[in-house]
């Protein structure tokens, strides 16, 4: 066999310097170790993974926090048509309800706080910081429940 017989189809029957050899097998190397790093990197199905899995958090963050400013401006709006609509002696009253509840709710906390074990404080104390942590839902809640009743009585009063 003789060496044009070992060339490549599309290579050109010409000999090469040793110096010519020795720098097209290098190149030759480089763009193999390109290649192979280039597939390593789309067999690493750990990292590809971690990335869309990171990108997947930081959508649905985004998403979450839209739709909680959405909750919140509803909420607003609704809490507004609210007062709107309630004449000013059910929000008087409601106002001095809220007072009395508040004060008759410090005075039972204080009752209970005396007569309570520790170990129980401890853990009215975890859920009151629990509470704390969730106040927005809490708020919602409340206020969607104060509606309700509203509304509710009112109805009521037509009859």
């Amino acid at each position: 066999m003789n060496d044009h017989s070992r060339s490549a189809p599309d290579t050109p029957s010409e000999t090469f310097t040793p110096a010519e050899l020795s720098e097209k097998v290098e190149r030759t190397r480089d763009e193999l170790g390109q290649t192979v790093e280039a597939l390593a990197a789309k067999a690493d199905i750990k990292a590809r993974t971690k990335e869309k899995t990171t990108a997947m958090k930081h959508q649905t963050a985004e998403k979450a926090s839209l739709i909680a400013d959405q909750i919140r401006e509803k909420a607003g709006q609704a809490a507004q048509m609210v007062r709107d609509k309630t004449p000013d002696p059910v929000l008087d009253k409601t106002v001095q309800a809220a007072a009395q509840v508040w004060d008759s709710a410090s005075r039972a906390g204080q009752y209970a706080a005396d007569k309570t074990p520790d170990p129980l404080l401890e853990k009215a104390g975890l859920a009151a910081t629990a509470a704390r942590v969730n106040r927005t839902p809490l708020l919602i809640g409340g206020a969607v429940i104060i509606v309700l009743v509203l509304v509710r009585r009112s109805r009521a009063r037509r009859r």
